[in-house]
C-alpha cells in the first residue's frame, strides 16, 4: 500500500465512519483489506483502492471501511457493567417505568457478544426490556442476527455453565437459545447520522468505540448519545474512556467507572 493509498484511506474512514486511522496502521490496514480485495475479485490491496479512487462505488467503500473497524468483543467484557445492569440500573428503571419496560441500546454491537450478555441479564431478571443493538458493520450485524459462536468465543467471557444455559450445539459451533435470540433487535446504524428523538432508551451501552474516533466527530457522536438518552437514563462507556473536553451534556458516577448520567446542563437544554 502506497502512502497516498494510506492517506485516501485515512480520509475515507474519517468522513464516513468518523473513525481515526493512525499512520503506524499502515501494514494493519494492508493486512485487514487483503480478504476483501481476494473476495472482490482484485489481484492486491493496491489494485482494489486504485479502482476505488477512480470509480467510487458505495458497497465497495464501505466494504472497506468495515475491514478497517475494530471488532473486538467478548461476553461479558469487563464484567463489572453487566452486574451493575443487573443488579441496579435494570430494577432501579423499571420500577418507574409503564409496565416496567426498560429500553435499552448497544451502540457498537459488533457481533452481537454485549447485547446477548445484556439480554441473558433481563432473562435472568424476568425484566420487561427491549434491546436494540446496531453496528456500522452490516457483515457483523448479519453475524450477530444468526447468534452462532464458538465454543471459545462464548467461554471467552462466560463461564460453561453459562453456556450450557444459553447455548446449543450447531454443528461444531454453539447457537444462541431462541429465547436469547428474540431478546435482541439488530440493525445497521452509523453514530454519525441525524438523530431522530422519536424513541429514546432509559440505557445506552456504547462501550470501546470513542477510543477509535477521529477527535474532531467525537462531540457529534456525543452529543447524538445524549439526544437518544432519557433524561433519567444512563450511559455506559469503556472502564478508561473519558469525556472530559468533549461535552458537558454526560458526567460521571462515583465509584462506577464507565457509567455516565446527563448533567444539569444537559437537562436544561432539553427543557
Amino acid at each position: 500500500m502506497t502512502q497516498d493509498d494510506f492517506d485516501r484511506l485515512q480520509t475515507l474512514l474519517a468522513s464516513r465512519a468518523g473513525f481515526r486511522l493512525t499512520r503506524d496502521r499502515i501494514h494493519l490496514a494492508e493486512h485487514r483489506l487483503g480478504p476483501v480485495a481476494r473476495r472482490e475479485g482484485f489481484d492486491t490491496v493496491e489494485a482494489l483502492l486504485g479502482s476505488l479512487w477512480v470509480k467510487p462505488v458505495a458497497s465497495l467503500a464501505w466494504s472497506v471501511i468495515e475491514a478497517m473497524l475494530n471488532a473486538e468483543t467478548w461476553f461479558r467484557r469487563d464484567r463489572a457493567p453487566f452486574d451493575t445492569f443487573a443488579n441496579e440500573i435494570l430494577p432501579a428503571i423499571g420500577r418507574v417505568r409503564p409496565e416496567g419496560l426498560v429500553r435499552v441500546w448497544s451502540a457498537g454491537c459488533s457481533t452481537g457478544q454485549e447485547p446477548y450478555s445484556l439480554a441473558m441479564a433481563a432473562l435472568d431478571a424476568r425484566a420487561n426490556t427491549e434491546i436494540v443493538a446496531t453496528d456500522l458493520s452490516q457483515r457483523a450485524i448479519d453475524r450477530a442476527r444468526t447468534g452462532v459462536f464458538t465454543g471459545f468465543e462464548i467461554q471467552r467471557g462466560l463461564s460453561v455453565t453459562s453456556m450450557l444455559k444459553w447455548f446449543e450445539p450447531a454443528e461444531e459451533q454453539w447457537r444462541a437459545s431462541q429465547s436469547l435470540r428474540e431478546s435482541v433487535r439488530f440493525a445497521r446504524a452509523n453514530l454519525l447520522d441525524d438523530v431522530s428523538e422519536s424513541n429514546r432508551f432509559d440505557v445506552i451501552f456504547c462501550r470501546h468505540v470513542l477510543t477509535d474516533v477521529e477527535p474532531a466527530r467525537r462531540g457529534q457522536i456525543i452529543d447524538g448519545l445524549e439526544r437518544w438518552l432519557v433524561d433519567d437514563g444512563v450511559l455506559f462507556l469503556g472502564p478508561d474512556e473519558r469525556l472530559d473536553g468533549d461535552t458537558v451534556a454526560f458526567r460521571p458516577v462515583n465509584g462506577r467507572k464507565g457509567l455516565f448520567v446527563k448533567t444539569p446542563s444537559a437537562l436544561s437544554r432539553a427543557a
